[in-house]
């Protein structure tokens, strides 16, 4: 029995001396955003209104990312030349990443890295106010994840608010193709 215990203090405390996940850095988050430059092509699926607006179109999106600004600014423009083309800016502000949403909805919602929430390989976003809305009542984007896949694939998770709560989810799969 008391080697037993032995044991499991031992195994505890090597779990211990174990160095946490390291958080993302937005400079290592935003190189990662840099690398997606090009065209990307899929498919989307939603929930609530947004699944509506995807049956509705039922067709295959197509997202492109731009670097711009001497490398300072990554645009990534969601149905480009559509006639519900939206934008997204993501850029860092000292050493925070902030992303910008465009929408085709008139509003301009504002996200910034959640670095203890993402991974190499995970970016979230989280709200933190915008212009043209009252989050306690418009319909927004709240929260973005991507996803960095195998095989140049990414996933990206838009979540919308309406009425101070969650309204909606849009997932965009997409695969680098021009």
């Amino acid at each position: 029995m008391t080697r037993a215990v032995l044991g499991i203090v031992i195994v505890l405390l090597a779990a211990a001396a174990l160095p946490a996940a390291a958080e993302v850095s937005a400079g290592e988050a935003f190189d990662k955003l840099k690398a997606l430059a090009g065209d990307w092509r899929g498919t989307a699926e939603g929930e609530g209104e947004e699944a509506a607006a995807a049956a509705e179109a039922a067709m295959e999106v197509h997202h492109r990312f731009r670097v711009s600004a001497a490398g300072t600014v990554v645009m990534e423009t969601m149905g480009p030349d559509s006639p519900h083309e939206m934008i997204n800016m993501y850029h860092l502000d000292g050493d925070e990443l902030v992303l910008t949403h465009y929408c085709a909805a008139g509003n301009q919602p504002t996200m910034r890295l959640d670095r203890a929430a993402s991974a190499a390989d995970r970016l979230v976003f989280d709200f933190t106010g915008g212009t043209n809305l009252d989050p306690t009542v418009d319909q927004h984007i709240h929260s973005a994840e991507i996803r960095l896949l195998e095989d140049e694939k990414v996933t990206s998770v838009w979540s919308s608010w309406a009425g101070g709560e969650r309204a909606g989810l849009m997932t965009f799969h997409l695969a680098r193709g021009d």
